[in-house]
């Protein structure tokens, strides 16, 4: 069982966060844009590591040069600056990872690389999905990873570190270190230090909770929510044992969700992140992961459990995770799959807002990943050039590098002998450049052919600091056509369910 400095029973992120500065507003009403239409709901779409890059991508490959995805399709759109802070000060950190771009668009304040729910001096600030749950809105929180993970965490909890997820406290995922190496002092709101799953059971933030994550909870979590009146699908193991497997646990299926009609919803459909796309569709139909709903299963399911539960409207975040987590290993086919798999998602809320008529639909990122990129058709990233680019220009030579660089072939014969590589060169999945043929190319091109159109390498296997796109549909999207900070799309959803700017100590 747990072994853990505190047994929470109740999160109390209001109170933190009050002492942090945010407050919740009295007023609710919903805001009047200049069309007239008021804003009821607000479904909020992350595509985690989608950088511009990614979207065009997305686009060449299934759709062609001239077409767009859905997300393309919306009217408004912008750029968002991610950037974090180093800890216990304003210092930029220029390129962020999920857990503090989050808390930026969640709560409106920049905050250390792994942080979640608190600012950079470890001060919880209060969530918007809090806020909603709080003044009557429905709520709802969906992923494709575990759902104790970054991003679907930093509306429903908080945390000095995001490692500390659970099942079991330890200080290594739970406890920032100092600068000597030794463990920071447990701090005095025991919540901070609390094993994530333990607060989604317990906080009742949000209403439905769909996504992965099951080995993260524990019996007395499923107790915790039924106790709340949730309907928990499939079971979260056997209160007899010390430890739960996935012998003693049952994931959710899809034909569980298809079952829910109404009420508090929590789905939790693999042990660990979901199955990407590219790899369930090559699985025999009897595969337990073909059980697994896709993204846009659970952002429609989510919108008719959230439709109509309060009179107020509705807060929903769906997060397309696995962008992120196939560009961190630079794998190009399944990160595509992902892209479309998102934007799928996409089509799905914003079909419903069209029908709707006031529901706010924004889709972006919280970080670019992996410096993805589309490079010219029959050539290569300059590590696996036949040769460097040049650092002279004979038109100028005060233009000269110092020093110049050798003249020898630099083309890795192992990683770079083929339009893919070496002996992969047949599996489109491999190091770039990978080759994927487009609606545009003739019939007979095949992935991983040096015929096909879309070459796409990337630079790293992390995160970078680029700016990443937004799209808005519906009233009051012209708000997020601009060139922002993430800080401001709090604000700008905040203002979007409540009628004004949320109040500041």
């Amino acid at each position: 069982m747990r072994s853990r400095p505190v047994k929470t029973v109740a999160v109390l992120a209001m109170a933190g966060a009050l002492a942090a500065g945010t407050a919740v507003a009295a007023n609710s009403a919903p805001q009047h844009e200049e069309s007239g239409r008021e804003i009821r709901n607000v479904i909020y779409l992350l595509g985690d590591g989608m950088g511009r890059t990614h979207v065009t991508a997305g686009r060449d490959r299934f759709y062609g040069a001239s077409g767009k995805l859905n997300m393309e399709r919306l009217p408004y759109t912008g750029a968002v600056a991610t950037y974090a802070v180093e800890k216990g000060s304003d210092q930029p950190s220029l390129v962020t990872d999920s857990a503090s771009s989050a808390t930026a668009w969640s709560s409106g304040v920049k905050t250390y690389n792994a942080a979640i729910g608190v600012d950079a001096y470890e001060n919880k600030v209060a969530t918007l999905m809090e806020q909603a749950h709080k003044a009557g809105f429905a709520t709802g929180d969906v992923s494709t990873a575990e759902i104790t993970d970054a991003t679907p965490a930093a509306q429903v909890s908080h945390a000095l570190l995001r490692g500390c997820q659970g099942p079991v406290y330890s200080d290594a995922a739970c406890l920032p270190k100092k600068a000597d190496g030794s463990y920071e002092a447990q701090p005095a709101d025991k919540t901070l230090v609390t094993p994530i799953a333990e607060q989604i059971a317990r906080n009742g933030t949000a209403d439905v909770i769909l996504g992965g994550g099951l080995a993260r909870f524990e019996p007395d979590d499923q107790k915790a929510l039924q106790d709340q009146g949730y309907q928990v699908l499939g079971s979260f193991g056997d209160p007899a044992l010390p430890a739960q497997t996935a012998a003693s646990q049952k994931v959710a299926t899809k034909t569980d969700l298809d079952q829910v009609k109404r009420g508090k919803v929590v789905g939790l459909f693999n042990r660990g992140n979901l199955t990407v796309e590219n790899a369930k569709a090559k699985l025999p139909a009897d595969a337990p992961q073909k059980q697994e709903p896709t993204l846009a299963e659970l952002t429609s399911k989510s919108i008719s459990l959230l439709q109509g539960r309060s009179k107020k409207g509705f807060l929903l975040q769906v997060e397309g995770a696995l962008i992120d987590k196939r560009s961190h290993a630079n794998d190009a086919a399944q990160t595509l799959d992902e892209i479309k798999a998102f934007d799928d998602a996409v089509k799905a809320a914003t079909d419903f807002a069209k029908k709707d008529g006031h529901t706010l639909v924004i889709v972006t990122a919280d970080h670019e990943c992996a410096g993805f990129n589309i490079i010219e058709k029959g050539s290569y990233t300059n590590a696996e050039a036949v040769a460097p680019p040049a650092n002279v220009d004979a038109g100028n030579p005060a233009n000269n590098s110092g020093p110049s660089r050798a003249a020898s072939g630099a083309k890795d014969p192992v990683r770079s002998s083929g339009i893919v590589n070496g002996s992969g060169s047949g599996d489109a999945k491999n190091f770039g450049p990978a080759t994927f043929r487009t609606p545009n190319d003739p019939a007979e091109v095949k992935d991983g052919s040096p015929e096909a159109s879309l070459w796409l390498t990337y630079l790293s296997g992390n995160h970078t600091g680029a700016d990443v796109p937004i799209f808005a549909y519906g009233p009051g999207g012209n708000r997020f056509a601009a060139s922002q900070n993430n800080v401001e799309l709090y604000g700008k959803m905040y203002r979007s369910l409540f009628g004004n700017d949320p109040h500041r100590n």
